[in-house]
């Protein structure tokens, strides 16, 4: 049985606040987990916000970052933030710094999923250049499977199946919240997915599910993000995370860019391939 189809400036807070805002009707999270090229898995952690009109997916620190760059005055209070928590004074009264306890911006993929357009708009970053990109809701088509019920969080599940941009995905979705989104670009089914899965390791588990009525706010800085082509971008980024030391020494920046192995010696970093490592590797398909 097949499913019916369902349905560069900088922007500053004022033009947000400026903005109709949905507020939603539920937030949840969800443990994202994905291969990693140094080879064992890795777990995010994400949000999505649905309304009946749309949802957002994104991460939470990530929106809290961009939020304070977005205007001159919230940008120098990040940076503060940052000094403090990255920055101590030693016995001598020398600066030391540990960037990695400042509040750094790792996710940057947002996803705003709308069925009243009948579109999808995504947002990321590839390689060294912000880009986005907007596609049909049509082009995600379920099958359902019978007898596949499964309970997440207490609610009663049914699974369904499709192909997608290179790997074929199992999601179990809840018609007790009749809400057509999911995590990622998952979308169009009769109900919230819960839970998702994909041939390589990809996964996606929600772990809570609360009322709420935060509003679901537009991109920040939406003008920053140049109009791509999905599979051109996404061929572009490997190359950057493949060739990024050769890359950044052409640009006069001078760096070596190593790995340590068990032992402690430097190897050359693993490399990332698409086929195994991205979301949607078809890409790399003829």
């Amino acid at each position: 049985m097949v499913l019916p189809r369902r349905c560069r400036r900088r922007l500053g807070l004022a033009a947000l606040f400026a903005t109709a805002q949905t507020k939603a009707d539920i937030q949840v999270c969800y443990d994202c987990t994905a291969p990693s090229k140094r080879g064992k898995p890795v777990t995010t952690k994400m949000s999505l916000l649905c309304s009946t009109a749309e949802a957002k997916w994104f991460n939470d620190l990530s929106q809290w970052v961009d939020s304070l760059k977005s205007t001159p005055e919230g940008n120098a209070k990040y940076l503060d933030i940052f000094r403090k928590s990255c920055m101590t004074i030693d016995e001598n009264g020398a600066q030391v710094w540990d960037l990695a306890k400042g509040p750094v911006k790792r996710v940057h993929t947002y996803v705003f999923t709308r069925p009243a357009d009948g579109t999808l708009t995504l947002y990321s970053k590839y390689g060294e250049d912000l880009g986005q990109y907007t596609e049909p809701l049509e082009e995600m088509q379920w099958t359902l499977v019978e007898d596949s019920a499964a309970t997440v969080l207490g609610y009663e599940c049914v699974m369904a199946e499709t192909d997608y941009h290179g790997r074929h995905w199992k999601a179990w979705f809840t018609p007790e919240v009749p809400m057509p989104f999911g995590p990622w670009k998952l979308h169009g089914l009769p109900g919230l997915i819960l839970k998702a899965e994909a041939d390589g390791g990809f996964s996606y588990l929600a772990t809570g599910i609360e009322k709420t009525d935060r509003p679901i706010m537009p991109m920040y800085m939406a003008g920053d993000y140049s109009r791509m082509d999905r599979r051109k971008a996404l061929a572009n980024a490997e190359y950057y995370n493949n060739n990024q030391e050769s890359i950044m020494n052409a640009q006069g920046q001078k760096v070596t860019i190593y790995s340590v192995d068990e032992n402690g010696n430097k190897v050359a970093p693993p490399k990332f391939d698409g086929l195994r490592h991205s979301l949607e590797p078809d890409y790399k398909m003829k």
